[in-house]
């Protein structure tokens, strides 16, 4: 015992002179006890090395495995701080941008239509995203690059693996995650400059006018008609900009509704639901995985417009896009003066 105790100072004093990590030491101190124990096994019962190192490996073993034990159990501690720091302590933001900031958004800065207010803009923004799907994965994608400050997305569904084939924000490893904390993932991971705000959820009436209250813009890549309607609906209700898309195999559709700048509302175009027979879901018609990231990437970019105020809209105009014959349409639109929703709100601001 005092043989080994001597070897195990020894070793840990060389460590100090040379300045070695603590774990190079303890890495020292475990590879004396495996030798030791090795010595145990090896020579037989009374040699008289093994008198001096104990007598028994069994002795060894235990001091070996409370050591693992403790160490384990330090790295658990040690994990459960780290993740209560990140929880506790938000990130904080000055009023001006970072030199990386800076770098990052340069290619907008300099745009004549962006500039530094427009980013400014587009930081200080809230755009709440609804699906998380093949809409929704690009526009949040390019939200994030682009730097809009306050993301927020509500999807109550889990990543598939059919989904990876045109749902680009979600990889292979988060099959079986919620879709939100999977985009919440990679989003922050892209750009740690933006909030996002995951709601693993079904959007319904109990929450939706309390959470579109916390967003400037809204956008819909939903994939039922039921939820197309209540976000339609809600978004009138609260006078937000709602940016609304939809995909069928080689066609995609994008518009910008916000009667209280002159345009129809979602249901002044589409105002009754469709049969569920008459229109099939992208499971039953199949889609091109490359469409959603079009469509949804024109999404993030009208956000983006209407954020910092730069261009024209697609208020007032239904773009459709078909990427089978490489055509796009667009199509003018008009509020209806007895539309359900917002009874013909656009008309007046015409």
């Amino acid at each position: 015992m005092i043989m080994v105790g001597t070897m195990a100072i020894t070793l840990w004093v060389i460590g100090w002179v040379m300045k070695a990590p603590y774990a190079v030491r303890w890495n020292m101190m475990a590879m004396l006890l495996v030798g030791v124990m090795m010595i145990h096994v090896i020579l037989p019962d009374g040699h008289p090395l093994r008198m001096a190192t104990g007598g028994d490996a069994r002795l060894w073993a235990i001091f070996l495995g409370f050591g693992v034990l403790v160490w384990g159990y330090s790295k658990f501690l040690g994990g459960l701080r780290s993740r209560v720091k990140q929880k506790e302590e938000p990130v904080t933001r000055s009023d001006s941008f970072s030199p990386t900031e800076l770098d990052r958004y340069a290619r907008h800065i300099i745009l004549r239509e962006v500039g530094g207010p427009g980013q400014k803009a587009l930081r200080d923004a809230k755009v709440l995203v609804v699906g998380a799907g093949g809409l929704g994965a690009p526009a949040l994608e390019y939200l994030a690059a682009a730097g809009v400050g306050t993301i927020g997305v509500i999807d109550d569904d889990v990543v598939e693996n059919a989904n990876l084939q045109r749902q680009v924000i979600h990889l292979d490893r988060n099959i079986g995650m919620p879709k939100v904390h999977s985009a919440a993932e990679a989003m922050a991971a892209q750009n740690p400059f933006v909030t996002v705000r995951p709601y693993a959820r079904r959007l319904d009436t109990s929450i939706a006018t309390d959470l579109f209250a916390d967003y400037d813009v809204i956008l819909d890549g939903s994939d039922n008609f039921e939820t197309r309607h209540l976000v339609n609906q809600t978004a009138v209700a609260s006078g937000k900009p709602l940016i609304a898309a939809a995909l069928t195999q080689w066609e995609g559709q994008i518009s910008v509704y916000d009667p209280a700048n002159g345009t129809p509302c979602y249901a002044c175009v589409f105002p009754e639901i469709p049969d569920p027979s008459l229109v099939p879901s992208c499971a039953e018609a199949g889609v091109i995985g490359p469409l959603p990231g079009v469509i949804g990437s024109m999404m993030a970019v009208e956000t983006v417009k209407l954020i910092v105020r730069a261009g024209e809209s697609l208020g007032g105009r239904l773009l459709i896009y078909d990427a089978l014959y490489a055509q796009t349409r667009v199509i003018a639109v008009k509020p209806v003066a007895d539309c359900k929703v917002c009874h013909g709100k656009g008309l007046s601001m015409t």
